[in-house]
Order: C-alpha cells, then structure tokens, then sequence
C-alpha cells in the first residue's frame, strides 16, 4: 500500500445527548454527556489506520491536556506522528455538539491552534509521486491551497463548506462533498432526486476537479467522473450518531484507493465503513476496523 497523508484538524468533542435541538434562545434538559477525540482530520486518520491505511497525520494541538491525549491516541492507533507539531500560544480544538433522539447532529467548533497549521508547518513535508493526500477545511485555506500545489493526488472533503476558488478546484484530483456543501459550492438545487445532484457536481467538474463524490447520508454515495456516473446504495441500519459519518467515509476512500481498488470499489468500501460508524456513539470511537468490513 502506498502511504497516506491527512492534513488536518484534531479537535476534543463534547457531546450532550437530547430528544431534540434547542431553539434560538432556548435552555432544555439534555441526557448523557461524553467526551471524545474529534476533529475531522484527525476523524479521517483514524479511520484510515483503523481500515488498514499507513497514515501520517499533518496537525497542531495546544500544550494542554486535550493536545497529549490527542496525541497519546494517535500513536496508540500506529499513524505516524512525526509531523505533529505542538502550539504553546493556542489551546487545542473542541467541538460542542448536540445529538438528537434520531441521532442528527448540530457542531460548533472553536479552532484554537488548528488555525495555526499554516503553510509554513508543510515547509519540510515530503511527498510521494503517488502518495495520496486527504485534507478538510477546518484549517486555513492557504494550507489547502498549499497542499494542492505539492500533489497531483489532492483529496477534499469540503466541510465546513466555503467559497473556493476555481484556481484550488483547477487542482483537485477528488471532492467529496454531501448534499449541503453541494449546493454551497455551486449554487444549484440539491434534493434526494438523483439528476440534482449529478448535475450539481457535474457543476464543478466545469470548473476543473477532476472527480467528484457526493455523499447521500442513509441513501450511499454518487460518483460523478468525466467518463462515468454512477450511486452506491447504503445498507439499512439503525443509525444512533452520525457525527463523523463523512469522515469515516473519506478515511475509508483514501484507504481502498491507495490499495489500488478501482473508484467503484473504493466508493462501496466507503460506504460500508460508514454505514457502520453510525450504529455507534462518538467521532474516533465509532471508526471500524478492518475486520469488521471483512466480515459484513
């Protein structure tokens, strides 16, 4: 297998579970409260590890507590650690999150020093030909841009979703947005009818990407390249947290990728993993392994 790259965040999340979400304003009893590793960077190397990946992890934590349990975590899960670095100005990143009784969510993020993985921190990151780079937007967009300059083989997942320029769509090898960043990217109508979104990533194809998946939640995932098109349905489960679904899903992408499986293949191992992480509680803790996908 070829190595992997993730660049990206590490947050701790702080999870409160309710029947439903507050409005505006509004104070309501919640139930169980948990603590867990988090941040989809650092989401997305977990995953990959976990199914098998050989992951370098690019991140920034705080010399706090949060920042050495991360770290304590990672090197617990075999991902290279060497290109860590340690923040003595910022706190680490947390995530307050909400769960509701049909396991949707609500985040909010306070960065701390995931903004300071500038492109300075990429200065001395040696990359591969081929070595596969998976990256988020809960870092600066200069070290996205950074990165897609030093590899051919970019992949985004464009969450939390922004405006991006064309000349960072001009460079990616895969974007794999859901159905909301979708339609923040391109401006068109996104719905559970199929032609919506086919033509919505068809939108940034356009404008340069050279492939797009666009992650369904319960109903899969749909692939749309310049040659071919195509959806992979979900299998049914009962879904209690869907927290880190998506990252899930892109650790197992950039995994069966690298292993060489063809995009189809690649696509369908994606969703399996996820469809398995949200039958669990928790961001990292509901990443599987291997085995489990094996064993489906």
């Amino acid at each position: 297998m070829n190595r992997i790259t993730v660049v990206g965040s590490t947050n701790t999340d702080m999870v409160v579970m309710a029947e439903r979400f507050p409005a505006p304003g509004e104070t309501i009893l919640g139930g169980q409260f948990f603590l867990f590793a988090g941040g989809k960077g650092a989401n997305q190397a977990v995953a990959a590890a976990r199914l098998g990946g050989q992951v370098r992890f690019v991140t920034r934590v705080g010399e706090d507590s949060f920042g050495r349990q991360a770290v304590e975590g990672f090197l617990r899960e075999g991902i290279d650690c060497s290109a860590v670095s340690i923040d003595d100005r910022r706190a680490s990143g947390t995530a307050l999150i909400t769960v509701n009784a049909a396991g949707e969510n609500t985040i909010v993020v306070a960065p701390g020093a995931n903004e300071a993985l500038t492109p300075e921190r990429l200065q001395y990151l040696d990359l591969a030909p081929d070595e596969f780079v998976l990256t988020q937007l809960e870092t600066p967009l200069e070290t996205v841009q950074a990165l897609a300059r030093r590899t051919d083989h970019l992949i985004l997942n464009p969450a939390p979703a922004r405006d991006l320029p064309d000349s960072l769509l001009r460079r990616l090898f895969l974007i794999t947005p859901n159905e909301t960043e979708l339609h923040l990217l391109t401006g068109l109508p996104v719905t559970e009818e199929g032609n919506s979104v086919v033509a919505a990533a068809q939108a940034l194809l356009a404008k340069g990407v050279q492939q797009v998946i666009v992650t369904l939640g319960r109903a899969g995932a749909c692939y749309v390249g310049h040659d071919q098109t195509f959806f992979v349905p979900a299998p049914s489960v009962r879904a209690v947290d869907t927290t880190a679904a998506g990252d899930v899903f892109n650790g197992g992408l950039v995994v069966a990728l690298a292993e060489g499986q063809s995009i189809r293949d690649a696509v369908a191992f994606a969703v399996r993993a996820a469809s398995i992480s949200v039958t669990r509680m928790g961001a990292q803790a509901s990443a599987p392994l291997r085995s489990e996908l094996n064993s489906a």
